[in-house]
């Protein structure tokens, strides 16, 4: 080998270690990242049991600060205890007043058009800060497509598409389609969606001086809950505002993991190749899929012992399916959202909960084998955390001034909670996280 010869040789090692070396530090770091069907956190594979937790960027603010504060502690040392680290939470909420005949949360980031509260951000930022303490994960959602925290249906009534009547009363679903579906077609609502995006984005969190962007405690951008294009006639817009928001959201923020916050082939038209499509998108660094037997109509009135089964197999399939097609994607899958009522339906936290029990471990039981095999089902986030709240005996919806709880405001406050009570459940959870 002559001079040159060497020379070349010496090049071309320096230049393999030095990309071997590079896509090994890629491969570790704080931030939680997709590598093929997997995350990893520092190189090492992370697969979590989490639970959602949409009100935790909000008790900070609780009119006696210390208290709320102090109940966020607390129920972050017990889902700390249970061995729950991944959250799933909101950002904020748009506008205020009634919506499609409901109350929606509050308070709210933006509750006046392109007016934003960036005091309304330190909740979110406590909350962060003391997720990082314990090495917890958030997956935060950007907006709505439903109403009960303004949403898009906020930008329609914003940009003149929803006048205030309309937007108030109760719509009946295919209303609520046909109004729902504007947003995609809609560029001022589009483009506030994005100013909001871009507010959030450019923050810096109070207590620890991050912006956002550097934040590892954040796992996840997610483009809004549960997003559908809500009419046929919408897919087309639908897709280009997927795949806009999310390049937008990678062009600011190098760090964090981006999805879409689908409900699977339930959210999308009933569309496989449409679910397929949409997370095949270069920008899109996981699926999700939610499982809602109940609004699904896969039992009636309440759930009991001989229409769990059938529950249980429909809910394996839905899954297994989903899964197939993270594999030909090659990039993780996360069940983000599963609930069942009480046993019998009931509201009260002194109720048993042996079917949602059963229900949650067979979900675990998948995602648990995943895990084993090193599989694409990598998380899931059971719905909802009710932590210390408990319902208001004798009501039934809740009202300005009442905790916060697992249940949204237009929904049944105890209907799908999860409380730190529910010993039967946090059972279940550490039967498989102890595997």
């Amino acid at each position: 080998m002559d001079f040159f010869q060497k020379r070349m040789f010496r090049i071309i090692l320096l230049f393999t270690l030095i990309l071997s070396f590079s896509a090994s530090n890629a491969q570790k770091s704080a931030f939680v990242k997709s590598l093929g069907h997997q995350f990893v956190i520092n190189g090492a594979p992370y697969y979590y049991v989490g639970a959602n937790y949409w009100y935790g960027g909000l008790l900070a603010l609780q009119k006696d600060t210390i208290k709320g504060k102090q109940r966020l502690i607390s129920e972050l040392d017990f889902l700390k205890s249970q061995g729950v680290n991944n959250l799933r939470i909101l950002v904020g909420s748009e506008g205020e007043g009634k919506i499609n005949g409901v109350d929606r949360v509050k308070p709210a980031l933006q509750a006046q058009h392109l007016v934003f509260n960036a005091e309304l951000l330190k909740g979110l930022d406590f909350l962060l800060v003391e997720m990082a303490k314990r090495k917890m994960y958030a997956v935060l959602f950007l907006s709505n497509n439903w109403e009960w925290s303004g949403g898009f249906l906020q930008y329609l009534n914003w940009n003149g598409q929803i006048d205030n009547e309309t937007l108030k009363r109760k719509l009946n679903w295919d209303e609520q389609r046909d109004y729902t579906s504007k947003f995609y077609s809609c560029e001022a609502c589009k483009s506030d969606y994005q100013k909001q995006l871009k507010f959030i984005l450019g923050h810096k969190n109070t207590y620890s001086g991050k912006k956002y962007v550097n934040e590892p405690a954040i796992m996840a951008w997610e483009l809004a809950n549960e997003p559908r294009p809500m009419r046929t006639d919408a897919i087309d817009n639908y897709k280009q505002w997927i795949s806009t928001t999310a390049n937008f959201i990678k062009s600011i923020d190098k760090n964090h993991l981006v999805t879409i916050g689908t409900e699977g082939f339930m959210g999308t038209d009933e569309n496989w190749d449409l679910f397929k499509e949409i997370h095949a998108n270069k920008s899109i660094d996981y699926l999700t899929i939610h499982i809602w037997p109940k609004n699904w109509g896969w039992f009636k009135d309440a759930p009991t012992a001989e229409n769990l089964p059938l529950v249980i197999e429909k809910t394996a399939t839905y899954i297994n399916r989903h899964e197939s097609i993270a594999r030909q994607l090659n990039k993780p899958l996360v069940i983000e959202e599963f609930g069942l009522p009480r046993d019998g339906h009931a509201f009260d936290p002194s109720s048993t909960t042996k079917l949602r029990d059963e229900y949650f471990g067979n979900i675990f039981a998948l995602w648990a084998d995943s895990r084993k095999n090193k599989g694409a089902i990598a998380g899931c986030n059971f719905w909802a955390f009710g932590g210390t709240s408990r319902p208001i005996p004798g009501q039934l919806f809740w009202k300005d001034g009442d905790e916060f709880s697992g249940d949204p405001p237009q929904e049944e406050q105890g209907l799908n909670a999860v409380f730190d009570s529910d010993k039967s459940t946090w059972k279940t959870v550490q039967t498989y996280l102890k595997k």
